[in-house]
């Protein structure tokens, strides 16, 4: 044999390093986040497509209501619409609304102003009313109601 044959010594590979990660951990981190993201934004889809049917059959329910004096329905759509805007927006944002600024908050959803200048000028103080307004028209604050109601798809 030969002796001048140097032999080296097994080698091992390098550890692998943790960085920079496989395509498949920057998929990771960015599917997840949008995963979460999309959730969320069906959630929230979703609920308030159940809040708006919902109040769609409240709303039909007072409007059928015959039993209630016109004093109770104004109550009841006042108490409806202080319901629906605080399942459509913030409660913090709604549920400290009076007065005008209430009256204001609803414009935003309809075209014109007429709940700060028209037929919804009534659900102003409508909570607090121990007999109905004179010039109550329930027939078109209902209208209106459902009007606002459509302007809260969008």
């Amino acid at each position: 044999m030969d002796q001048s044959l140097a032999l080296r010594d097994i080698h091992l590979p390098e550890a692998v390093s943790w960085w920079p990660p496989a395509i498949g951990w920057w998929l990771l981190l960015i599917l997840i986040p949008l995963s979460i993201w999309g959730l969320y934004c069906l959630y929230k889809r979703l609920t308030r497509r159940t809040a708006i049917k919902s109040a769609k059959r409240v709303l039909a329910e007072i409007k059928l209501n015959d039993q209630h004096d016109p004093l109770q329905q104004l109550q009841a759509l006042s108490a409806w619409l202080r319901r629906v805007a605080m399942s459509q927006d913030s409660r913090q944002q709604t549920a400290a609304l009076t007065g005008d600024s209430w009256l204001r908050y609803l414009d935003q959803s309809v075209e014109g102003s007429p709940f700060s200048e028209g037929v919804g000028r009534v659900l102003a103080d409508a909570q607090y009313r121990k007999t109905a307004p004179d010039n109550l028209d329930l027939v078109a604050l209902t209208a209106l109601c459902e009007d606002w109601l459509r302007g809260q798809k969008r």
